[in-house]
């Protein structure tokens, strides 16, 4: 018999949540075959069979786990039932079969709404929006009868789980990353002498040049041009000439970084996360935008390292993805500035004497007073601003076509 025990993840972790069982207790499973999954508090990883042969559950799904206790053990002295399925035959079943059907019929929808091809039918010949629908299918699958019930009751919204009038309340476990979020934002909050300071940036030049080479810039590098490269790059600049604001207090000393580790925030299910993009000064566009991908789909897919998560001198956070036109964001620990991004929309302004309509975004730069004074706030803002409404300044003197599509 094997004990397989939670291995260690991190330093300062000591315990992790059993999330879910991938087998079941006394399935047989393959040699390195992923048998659970388990959430510490700042990523979710998977647990691997040892060798081949029965598993035994030592613990309940949601369990809390200590590092180095025995979640599970298997016998692999027992021998393989002749009734079990090659892994290979559901891998088959699974794959294509699924895509045939299920894709068609949404094709109407949005990417991430899953409805049977009857219920589809009704909502685009109906217009139902489907925000309205409380789906009852297996996995959030929208059925006829969802879409009649909202049909039925027009105006009325039914929260999740409940009926049309229900005074229902639930009580849900928090999953050991929200409980990691929560005390940590309050420390932001109670331990940092926080201020926010704001600006607006034109996003016009940035939006033109996007335009002009978004499609030659997916053919060379295979990614797409967003906003994000253009202010990590900006940033990390005005990081080299501001440096208290790529700083943090440690005790009675103050540890300045000669380089640019820009953390990025990720809205996941399981709440935020903030992977990090190491030495962003020596990165180029498509390096960033690369990046980017890379673990914003790592983080949705619950695949960040510890390492990939720790260690950020700066963050970048996006509420403008969500629609936020304004926010103040909280300093992440123990970094001692942040910027946040908003939503980008048309306003009046007066340009040259004359009154314009221009693609406009609030940026706010929340920061630690302990050690960023207001110049250096407002300058490293103002200087990103001016980066921003400049782009062919953040290619450094070259030629900006040429620098942007290099690989």
């Amino acid at each position: 018999m094997i004990d397989i025990k939670v291995p260690v993840v991190g330093e300062s972790i000591s315990e992790v949540t059993l999330l879910k069982w991938t087998k079941a207790n006394g399935a047989w499973v393959e040699r390195d075959e992923v048998i659970a999954e388990l959430e510490s508090e700042k990523a979710t990883f998977e647990i691997n069979a040892e060798k081949a042969g029965i598993l035994k559950h030592g613990a309940a799904e949601g369990d809390t786990v200590k590092i180095g206790d025995v979640v599970c053990q298997i016998d692999e002295t027992a021998a393989k039932p002749e009734d079990v399925a090659p892994v290979k035959e559901e891998k088959k079943e699974a794959a294509p079969a699924p895509k045939a059907e299920t894709t068609a019929p949404v094709a109407a929808l949005s990417n991430d709404v899953k409805a049977s091809p009857v219920a589809a039918a009704i909502i685009a010949d109906k217009k139902v929006d489907v925000t309205s629908i409380k789906p009852s299918g297996t996995g959030g699958k929208i059925l006829k009868d969802d879409v009649l019930q909202a049909l039925s009751n027009p105006g009325k919204v039914a929260f999740n789980g409940s009926g049309i009038g229900s005074r229902n309340v639930r009580k849900e476990k928090m999953s050991n990353l929200r409980k990691t979020i929560s005390p940590r934002l309050v420390e932001s909050k109670n331990t940092t002498a926080m201020l926010t300071t704001f600006n607006e940036v034109d996003m016009g030049r940035i939006m033109e040049t996007r335009t002009k080479y978004k499609d030659k810039f997916k053919e060379i590098h295979g990614v797409n041009l967003g906003f994000m490269s253009f202010f990590a790059k900006a940033c990390a600049i005005a990081l080299s000439e501001w440096p208290a604001l790529n700083a943090y207090i440690d005790s009675d000393e103050i540890v300045y970084h000669d380089y640019a580790d820009i953390s990025i925030a990720v809205s996941t299910p399981r709440g935020l996360t903030v992977p990090v993009m190491r030495n962003v000064e020596s990165m180029s566009m498509a390096d960033v935008e690369k990046k980017v991908v890379e673990l914003a789909g790592k983080a949705r897919d619950n695949k960040l390292t510890m390492e990939e998560l720790t260690g950020g001198t700066f963050t970048i956070t996006n509420g403008g993805v969500f629609g936020s036109l304004m926010s103040t964001p909280i300093i992440n620990l123990p970094q001692s500035a942040i910027l946040g991004m908003h939503k980008i929309q048309e306003r009046p302004m007066v340009v040259n004497g004359q009154v314009v309509v221009r693609p406009m975004m609030y940026v706010a730069l929340s920061y630690d007073h302990r050690i960023i004074d207001g110049r250096e706030s407002v300058s490293f803002l103002v200087r990103v601003k001016e980066l921003l409404e400049n782009p062919e300044l953040l290619l450094f003197g070259k030629d900006p076509v040429k620098t942007l599509l290099e690989v």
